[in-house]
């Protein structure tokens, strides 16, 4: 069975990093106000540990700021510490995020020496204009010379996007995400943009220059890159930022399409068109219907407030039942119907039918 991974995080907020991203406050989206010292990065690391199983996997990972943009002697008094810890089994690799245009031959071989596995790359957009106009600095070209010097020192590769930025639109998030697949990163996270105090983006929507997705736009969009990165076997490790203090409406989210289980909410989209498909497909009105799930994944099935369940019951004239069944993955779900019995694999079925 596959160990269940825990992640330590360790924030960084805008160390490195000389540019100001129209969306951008690290302390509010990283809820991270303390100075990174090294008694806090032990401690943080400790504390942690203390808490978690010891057969898990667990990776310390560096987020926020620009990593590879702080002078160098920091970055190694900090991996060093994190190294001490992998070196001596108590975890299992070392993570970290940072820009494109802050990955060269030096900087990678350093984090070799420091053992570290993962490099998160915030792209946000493989758009020019997209780019440009949220400030980032960096361009689509950047992306793609980090990527590949990335891949010749064998690293784990991730990306980081977001939809919803000035400029963007559906058709351009959704080129984002086919040129992302060309790249063939490991995995990846979407994050619907959000307007957060005391960003450059905070000004432009007060002024009626910035207008936000919805959150029914958020989720159908991240739903359509969902699809493209699951056909094409990236994994998509997180939709959405983490809630934090601070990530939250009445607190530093000013607008835009928040949520707390926004990932929940794709992914229940996503079941919901695979069960339209097989009802029309299986002919399955004006019965009773049952759907097993493992316990981790059955309140994503039946949908926030029942939606999916209620959906179908009106759609169909429908009696559904949902059961626990914890035989199955997390990929699985069985529907009975009729004596028809209905095995489906999610994977499967977005890449055989989407």
């Amino acid at each position: 069975m596959k160990k269940k991974m825990y992640i330590i995080p360790l924030f960084i907020p805008h160390l490195g990093c000389p540019f100001k991203c129209v969306f951008c406050n690290q302390n509010s989206i990283t809820g991270q106000q303390q100075e990174i010292t090294e008694e806090y990065v032990r401690q943080t690391i400790e504390t942690h540990l203390k808490t978690l199983p010891r057969d898990a996997e667990i990776e310390v990972s560096f987020f926020g700021g620009s990593f590879t943009g702080i002078p160098q002697d920091m970055q190694n008094l900090y991996l060093g510490i994190a190294k001490e810890y992998l070196d001596n089994g108590k975890i299992d690799a070392i993570r970290l995020s940072t820009r494109p245009d802050y990955i060269d031959t030096e900087i990678l071989q350093n984090l070799k020496r420091y053992k570290v596995s993962i490099i998160e790359l915030g792209v946000q957009s493989m758009d020019e204009e997209v780019l440009l106009k949220s400030r980032r600095g960096h361009t689509s070209e950047d992306v793609v010379k980090a990527v590949n010097l990335i891949r010749q020192y064998d690293f784990k590769l991730g990306l980081q996007i977001m939809i919803g930025l000035p400029g963007d639109n559906l058709e351009k998030s959704l080129n984002t995400a086919y040129k992302i697949v060309e790249l063939k990163p490991d995995f990846v996270r979407i994050y619907p943009t959000l307007v957060i105090k005391n960003t450059y983006l905070e000004r432009m929507y007060k002024e009626g220059r910035f207008f936000p997705l919805t959150l029914q736009e958020a989720v159908e969009i991240s739903k359509k890159m969902y699809i493209i990165f699951i056909k094409n076997n990236i994994d998509v490790i997180r939709i959405g930022l983490q809630t934090t203090e601070n990530i939250n409406y009445n607190k530093d989210v000013v607008a835009g399409p928040f949520h707390p289980a926004m990932g929940q909410l794709v992914e229940s989209s996503v079941i919901l068109d695979i069960f339209i498909r097989v009802f029309e497909d299986k002919n399955i009105r004006n019965t009773k219907v049952t759907i097993f799930s493992n316990e981790g994944r059955i309140s994503t099935i039946i949908g926030q407030k029942k939606f999916n369940k209620l959906f179908l019951e009106k759609k169909y004239n429908v009696k559904t039942e949902f059961k626990i069944l914890n035989s199955l993955t997390n990929d699985k779900i069985v529907v009975c119907s009729d004596k028809k019995i209905m095995r489906i694999s999610i994977t499967d079925f977005i890449k055989n039918n989407f």
